[in-house]
């Protein structure tokens, strides 16, 4: 199994709380895809389901053994509170990003990039 995986997240709602799901698509070097989530999660918000997808990707990936990572996912506002650029104020989003941050901090390495909705429609579609 690789050491380094590239992981495509998305978190949906229909409705803002509404039902919804995660989709993570994870692939080695190589872009070969070795795992596909996708998930109901219940009613939750729109940010809440995109933590929600980290945190299922991070919790697969060191199932795997995975030790180094490159999330990518289209929400900014994700992106930017995991790299600290935001802080997270929200009282619903708290606990998921100690959580997402915790299971961070067991990778030896970890990224995480935005990258337009085009170049993550495959998790988008899961979820």
């Amino acid at each position: 199994m690789a050491k380094s995986l590239i992981i495509n997240i998305d978190g949906a709602c229909h409705g803002n709380p509404g039902p919804a799901a995660i989709g993570v698509v994870i692939r080695d070097e190589r872009k070969k895809v070795i795992a596909r989530l996708s998930q109901a999660i219940g009613r939750t918000t729109n940010n809440q389901a995109e933590y929600r997808a980290i945190i299922a990707a991070l919790e697969k990936a060191g199932s795997l053994g995975i030790t180094e990572v490159e999330i990518r996912s289209d929400s900014e506002l994700l992106v930017r509170q995991i790299k600290g650029i935001y802080r997270v104020k929200n009282a619903g989003l708290i606990p998921l990003y100690q959580k997402a941050k915790l299971l961070q901090s067991k990778m030896t390495k970890f990224t995480i990039r935005h990258v337009p909705r085009e170049e993550n429609q495959e998790a988008d579609e899961l979820a």
